[in-house]
């Protein structure tokens, strides 16, 4: 049977990589995936497996260990593993992002300490733009740094940060007013610090805690955290790329790359939903036919399928347009957006295909719905998006009259 979502137009090395993450995430991930997501259990052994896979190296540069595949590869590595399990696709998605600022904004010093270890996966990444009181707004971060000799020293408290307890190095964006007059564009006195630390939870160095896992309603296994700076020393060669005032920026591209994860992990679990729901429709019987043969139910599944079919096509042609070196925001923003919303129905779909038995934890699509509406908020919310795109577009057909 042809598969949905086809790709066209990969290398050989590209199909063996992705024939290679399918095949781990049938034998090792969906077996596993709902009892451990039931028991909200980091998944260790199947990181140990992605870990050997070379997985966390994937868009790290050959000249520092890694793969030196594209944006592209790795998303569709993305979209396979969420449909295994969306939380696993999290856990290498943080520390992509970090990669990816760092090979693109670090210095040479700060490449070279920490991408090779990060390529192991013996470093493991995350980072933090959020607060308690924040939203969306990233221009309201109060976390401050203050300039203090060759150190800087960090307050604030920051929220929703994944993998807060398993990561070694996180980057955190924080307001520097030093070298930024009074009157400068908020956007443009933030600044990305690189800051190292233990892997746990409590006091993981000097000045940084990080309080304990919270608990969600979905996206379990992925440990979600807060993040509290207290007179938290960094010595300023940690600073990403050397200068401060540059933060905001370089998020910002970090999180064009984290809009084409979303964008494929809502893919991944929009496949595995039609996967669960077309088998179902095929299995169950009512008035003496399976289900599959009501013409409702065809039609929620040709619903469906062309879901998944659009929102795999926008996917692939933002990555794309991001390895190809251009501006990507229109794109990534109009595939996070529709492909997170597209996930959220084809998994309520799914979920009315089982009727009664959607609701019972024996049966996967209960993950599935509890885990879809994580990726309509994650990386920048639906009317986020549309911002994005509204401004963009005002941009490309502005006016002339």
């Amino acid at each position: 049977m042809s598969r949905l979502a086809e790709t066209h137009g990969l290398t050989d090395i590209q199909q063996e990589i992705l024939s290679t993450v399918r095949d781990f995430v049938d034998k090792e991930i969906i077996p596993v995936a709902t009892e451990l997501e039931h028991r909200d259990e980091y998944p260790q052994q199947i990181v140990d497996g992605l870990k050997e896979l070379g997985l966390f190296g994937l868009m790290i540069p050959e000249e520092y260990g890694g793969l030196g595949e594209s944006l592209l590869t790795y998303a569709l590595c993305v979209e396979e593993i969420a449909r295994g399990w969306m939380s696993v696709s999290g856990i290498i998605n943080t520390h992509f992002i970090v990669a990816y600022m760092l090979k693109q904004h670090g210095t040479e010093e700060q490449k070279e300490h920490f991408l090779p270890k990060m390529a192991l996966g013996e470093i493991r990444g995350a980072f933090s733009m959020s607060e308690p009181g924040l939203g969306s707004d990233v221009s309201a971060i109060t976390s401050k740094a203050v300039k203090d000799g060759d150190e800087y020293v960090l307050n604030g408290q920051k929220m929703w940060l994944t993998n807060g307890g398993t990561s070694t190095l996180v980057a955190v964006l924080v307001r520097s007013d030093e070298g930024h007059p009074e009157g400068t564009a908020p956007h443009k006195s933030m600044t990305t610090f690189l800051v190292e630390k233990e892997a746990g939870f409590g006091e993981v160095r000097p000045g940084l805690t990080i309080p304990g896992k919270i608990d969600k309603m979905g996206y379990k296994g992925v440990d979600t955290t807060e993040l509290i700076m207290d007179d938290l020393r960094i010595p300023a060669n940690r600073v990403l790329g050397g200068a401060t005032g540059r933060g905001f920026y370089q998020m910002m591209d970090g999180v064009e790359v984290g809009r084409v994860n979303v964008a494929a992990r809502g893919c991944g679990v929009a496949q595995r939903a039609f996967e669960l729901g077309v088998q179902y429709a095929q299995q169950r019987h009512t008035f003496g036919k399976p289900i599959a043969q009501h013409q409702a139910i065809q039609f929620k599944l040709a619903e469906m399928a062309t879901k998944v079919e659009a929102a795999h096509a926008m996917m692939v042609n933002a990555a794309r347009k991001k390895d190809s070196g251009q501006r990507n925001d229109l794109e990534a923003g109009m595939a996070k957006y529709l492909a997170s919303e597209y996930c959220k129905e084809v998994v309520e779909d799914a979920f009315r295909i089982h009727g009664g038995y959607g609701f019972s934890k024996e049966y996967e699509i209960e993950r599935l719905y509890r885990e879809a509406p994580m990726l309509l908020i994650g990386e920048g919310t639906a009317e986020i998006q549309k911002m994005i795109i509204g401004r963009r577009l005002l941009e490309e057909y502005r006016f002339q009259g």
